[in-house]
């Protein structure tokens, strides 16, 4: 084993296996660790958006206990419609597979590029600010090397994500239960200690707020509250990560999606509103390098040793939360785009697991997005959160739609309470599309715009994309029907295999057109000359594949299905064949391993593989086509083998 590989086993682990039946309970998630590893990035921007909401309403602070009401409100009827979306697609994929299925795939399409880049901000958003709060507990020298901070964060998280989603949640586990049982007690405290406060606050918030309507006017006063309330909208944010991960959850998956949902609902609610409470309770005002929450929690602690000791634990653990949100990202977001390129959006190697069983591909390109909008905006908290707050709610209120039309249409083979659900679904859709205009119009100038700008970017990239491909599915369906071949088996004669003659062994990939194609000009370049021909296979445990044990299964019968094609093909024409398959995650090792196993048995054996070749060859057609031929040929040429390869040409138009 080289260097690397020691290295990397080190810090990612050892190989897992897909087929072990009890693999996919070790990598699935209980509700419990579920809320711990999706729930963390809704849970941590109640250390900003109950702020953001209360600084707009500037002087009427009244206004918050409405706003921390319609806070409550709305983060469980947004839970409740998520739980529709759960039961519908119990295999994952949340809003971009409610969009998909349910309203079409161009509207699915822009679901799930707005998810891509709201998950890579999440990344951003959350390391910048986690590290905003650990350095003001700092001197001011040490701020020039915040950024350097931020990103080797990201690269720490990648790496232990990349040891498997169970892992990271173990390692972050600790901070997550911190923060909740520290806030709970601070927010009980804090208002328990006020409680005669809290008794005067309803009468007094209703006389200020009819004074107020009286001078300026109702619709001044709503438009006042909307707007705050739409500020602090980023409360709502990591709630369609459960949706988007139901594959990843222990079964039954639809009761554990709902119970984390559950979770993540009362954690949410009860920390956002109850900051909010406590800012209007102890007349939270804003101080310079202090955060609205440090301000209060000040408050409520006091200036002894054991309240400032408090005090920085509790600022300690948001930053460490933050931290732990930053990671959801790494959870979700390579989930999305995995499902995004089994519908060709996307490169197909972005829908491949590595040995720990994670979307390895996804995962680096999650981070290295994330490193260069940190790079670029240099960690400004400030701007990265105007980007961060429209595209979620882009993806709310799609897969709400959706649900609104789903229930609409299935009415009469719904279940009879069609209707509750479908008024939930409206009302959560107006509520999130409110949101979303009213986001979208207040800070466009202010940066939303680079929001859209990139977002429009990536679903244009993605129909060039998906355009390759439906191009090259249409030439290669071509090729498959025109060498389809009728397979007479009921006169196939009796073959003997020969292991010490000359072998022909052959590449069987997902076109059985292309392997064709290989076996019919390796029989016209050499007439008569192999005795034997071997047809080998790997099926590729992807996150299609990856969902439960009758898919796997089914994925090994189709693989066998086309060897046994190929076999009897020669079969009926006298000609000695058999077949070896093999199934992971890792298409090269796989293969290099069946080729080392063949070469063995068969000693006088050369390798054929086809290759597309494009009229236009570039640097994205590689990245959109995999090199499994070039590579396995250097693999088999260092084994001391030939792999010939035969060129097979693709237009790109």
């Amino acid at each position: 084993m080289s260097i690397f590989s020691t290295i990397k086993r080190y810090l990612i682990g050892a190989p897992l296996n897909p087929f072990n039946p009890n693999i996919l309970r070790h990598v699935s998630l209980v509700a419990f660790l579920a809320w711990v590893g999706l729930g963390a990035d809704g849970l941590s921007s109640s250390c900003y958006g109950p702020e953001e909401a209360y600084i707009a309403l500037g002087a009427h602070t009244h206004l918050a206990l409405y706003v921390a009401i319609a806070i409550g409100i709305t983060v469980f009827i947004i839970s409740l419609g998520y739980n529709q979306v759960i039961e519908l697609f119990p295999s994952g994929g949340g809003g971009y597979k409610v969009a998909s299925q349910l309203l079409g795939p161009h509207l699915g399409l822009i679901s799930g590029a707005a998810l891509l880049i709201d998950y890579v901000l999440t990344i951003a958003v959350s390391t910048a600010s986690g590290m905003d709060a650990l350095f003001s507990l700092l001197p001011a020298d040490y701020s020039s090397y915040k950024l350097t901070a931020e990103a080797l964060s990201i690269i720490g998280l990648i790496v232990i994500n990349l040891r498997g989603m169970k892992e990271s949640i173990k390692v972050l586990l600790p901070i997550f239960l911190g923060f909740i049982v520290l806030h709970i007690v601070l927010i009980l405290y804090g208002i328990i200690s006020h409680s005669r406060g809290l008794w005067n606050l309803v009468p007094d918030t209703i006389n200020e707020s009819s004074t107020l309507i009286k001078s300026i006017g109702l619709l001044p006063v709503l438009a006042l509250m909307l707007h705050a309330y739409s500020l602090g909208s980023g409360t709502y944010t990591g709630l369609e990560a459960v949706s988007n991960n139901v594959n990843r959850l222990s079964e039954p998956r639809v009761r554990t999606g709902k119970w984390t949902m559950f979770y993540m609902a009362v954690s949410l609610s009860f920390t956002a509103t109850g900051i909010l409470l406590l800012y209007l309770l102890w007349g939270a005002h804003s101080v310079p390098n202090h955060t609205l929450n440090a301000v209060v929690f000040h408050s409520i602690l006091g200036d002894s040793t054991f309240g400032k000791s408090i005090l920085l634990i509790t600022l300690l653990l948001e930053a460490g939360l933050l931290f732990v949100a930053a990671n959801t990202g790494f959870l979700a977001g390579p989930t999305v785009l995995a499902n995004m390129a089994v519908d060709s959006w996307v490169p197909n190697r972005f829908r491949h697991l590595s040995s720990r069983l994670v979307v390895q591909n996804g995962l680096i390109m999650f981070g290295i997005a994330a490193l260069a909008i940190l790079l670029w905006s240099k960690g400004r908290v400030s701007y990265l959160v105007i980007l961060y707050s429209i595209n979620v709610f882009i993806t709310f209120s799609l897969s709400l739609l959706g649900l609104c039309i789903f229930w609409g249409k299935h009415r009469k083979k719904a279940s009879p309470n069609w209707l509750a659900r479908f008024l939930f679904s409206s009302f959560a859709f107006i509520i999130t599309s409110c949101i979303l205009c009213v986001t979208l119009s207040t800070k466009f100038e202010s940066g939303g715009w680079v929001t859209v700008v990139i977002t429009l970017a990536v679903i244009f990239m993605c129909l060039l994309i998906k355009k390759h491909y439906r191009n090259v599915r249409v030439q290669i369906k071509k090729l498959d029907a025109q060498l389809q071949q009728t397979i007479d088996e009921s006169h196939a004669p009796a073959t003997h295999l020969e292991p010490k003659e000359a072998t022909a062994v052959i590449l069987v990939g997902k076109s059985t057109g292309v392997a064709m194609h290989t076996l019919l000009c390796v029989l016209r370049m050499f007439p008569r000359h192999f005795k034997n021909f071997i047809f080998i296979s790997v099926g590729i445990v992807d996150v299609e594949s990856f969902t439960g044990n009758q898919a796997l299964e089914e994925m090994r019968r189709r693989v066998n299905k086309k060897l046994d094609y190929f076999v009897s093909y020669c079969h009926q024409y006298g000609i000695a064949a058999e077949s070896y398959a093999a199934y992971g995650t890792d298409l090269i090792e796989k293969l290099s391993k069946l080729s080392e196993e063949v070469g063995e048995k068969y000693q006088n054996c050369i390798f054929f593989a086809s290759k597309l070749i494009f009229e236009k060859d570039s640097w994205i057609m590689r990245i959109l086509h995999n090199e499994t031929p070039m590579t396995l040929q250097r693999q088999l040429h260092l084994q001391g083998k030939e792999l010939v390869i035969l060129p097979m040409r693709i237009s790109n138009t």
